[in-house]
């Protein structure tokens, strides 16, 4: 004869098991993973079955909750890309308008003239650099990058010594409205990295030269310094000229008609 109630007998427990919640207490658990739910999940699964769950249920809830941890991964990195991507644009936007402002107006220029010639609120500009001597350091270090970068096309090109440091010489007037140098009136160089930089250029200039030297194309006097002081004089604009780098290319040209060896003269005769 059968009880009136299955309470208490394992034969009928089963058949009045409430499956579906307990599957889904199980379903959220498995899927969040013990950092949540810590020894109550572990619990659950305890009193619960394994047979009473199904596969598949599993398996999709884990597969939903990677996606959607997948998901905001992939956002995050997105929004931590796009604040770089801001960061980077308001640096050279910064250094930008510094360059101009102290080539106008001399290193003590206001930093609140600079941040709105940047179009960045004076806050964003101290985040970055906290004093103007940390201004004025990166403004240095990013001129030496622009002439170390012409420098070294200038090594490695396979066109004769002089055309190599005639396409310097041009490079470095383009730069001209980014270059704040000590040449120019900007600080002296302090810091290691800046002092590694401004070397490299000596070093990059002074190939050019030996390799002049062997081709003839390049008078045996002409130094490295000679060249590095000329390109900051030629970068430096003169006020009330109306194309500057028209009349710098012409004067470089002059310059190094005079600096070309026996065998650049043999060659134009």
């Amino acid at each position: 004869m059968r009880l009136a109630s299955p309470v208490g007998f394992p034969k009928y427990a089963d058949q009045h098991r409430p499956k579906r919640p307990v599957l889904l207490a199980a379903d959220q658990r498995l899927a969040e993973g013990p950092g949540r739910w810590g020894s109550r999940s572990r619990h659950c699964m305890s009193v619960t079955s394994r047979s009473d769950i199904a596969p598949g249920v599993i398996n999709s809830a884990i597969i939903r909750r990677v996606s959607e941890r997948a998901g905001t991964s992939a956002r995050t990195r997105s929004k931590q890309r796009d604040l770089r991507r801001d960061a980077a644009t308001n640096r050279d936007r910064v250094l930008a308008a510094a360059a101009a402002a102290v080539r106008r107006e001399g290193a003590g220029v206001p930093l609140a003239t600079i941040a709105a010639d940047a179009g960045v609120g004076v806050g964003t500009l101290y985040r970055r650099y906290p004093s103007r001597e940390a201004l004025l350091s990166a403004l240095t270090q990013r001129s030496f990058r622009l002439v170390l970068d012409a420098a070294h096309h200038a090594a490695e090109s396979n066109d004769t010594a002089i055309d190599c440091l005639r396409g310097f010489i041009n490079q470095t007037i383009d730069h001209g409205a980014h270059l704040v140098l000590p040449l120019h009136g900007g600080p002296v160089p302090l810091d290691q990295d800046t002092i590694d930089l401004r070397a490299e250029v000596h070093d990059a200039i002074q190939h050019v030269l030996h390799r002049g030297r062997q081709d003839g194309s390049i008078r045996p006097d002409v130094t490295a310094l000679d060249i590095i002081v000329f390109g900051a004089l030629l970068a430096q604009p003169l006020p009330h000229i109306p194309d500057w780098k028209l009349t710098a290319r012409r004067l470089a040209a002059i310059h190094f008609d005079g600096l070309a060896g026996a065998a650049a003269t043999a060659t134009e005769q």
